[in-house]
């Protein structure tokens, strides 16, 4: 985790526990070398609604997969596709397979709208990625939702549609 991340969660009084372990790019893998962290482990979309420019951070629990089709339907968009790897560089400052709620902190300019899956931001504990992919944060459920309201930006927790 870089330095500044680690002061930015300090500042923000943001209790964690920090593993390492090899990078991981899939659930799969993360299965593997995360498996035994307790927490909720949460699998991360970065989108793109094509029309509007619009960017969405959905973050559903690791075992499902969201359905696209329903989920443009729930945001108003003909067509929403995965955003490209200079778009979560520019916006959340991470790069494909880091990405995470943590990015948001990265989000200054408000950018994304970020869509939680109820049963992530209601589990006791979250764990994601802190911007790097070798690393796992496990934090209390109090810890990330002062982290996400911190980073002031646009929310919504949604029952979200999976296939």
């Amino acid at each position: 985790m870089d330095e500044s991340l680690k002061k930015w969660l300090a500042d923000h009084n943001i209790q964690y526990v920090l593993h390492t372990h090899p990078a991981v790019f899939t659930v799969a893998e993360a299965k593997i070398h995360c498996g035994h962290i307790p927490g909720t482990h949460c699998k991360n979309l970065f989108l793109k609604n094509k029309k509007l420019g619009q960017f969405y951070l959905v973050t559903i629990p690791h075992d499902k997969r969201l359905d696209l089709n329903q989920f443009r339907r729930i945001i108003g968009a003909p067509k929403v596709r995965f955003a490209e790897p200079k778009d979560l560089s520019e916006v959340l400052g991470i790069t494909p397979g880091a990405v995470s709620p943590i990015g948001l902190v990265n989000d200054i300019e408000d950018k994304v709208i970020f869509m939680v899956d109820e049963n992530i931001w209601n589990a006791e504990e979250i764990c994601c990625h802190p911007n790097v992919n070798t690393e796992t944060l496990q934090i209390p459920k109090a810890g990330f939702h002062k982290l996400i309201k911190a980073t002031r930006t646009t929310m919504e927790i949604n029952d979200l549609p999976y296939l």
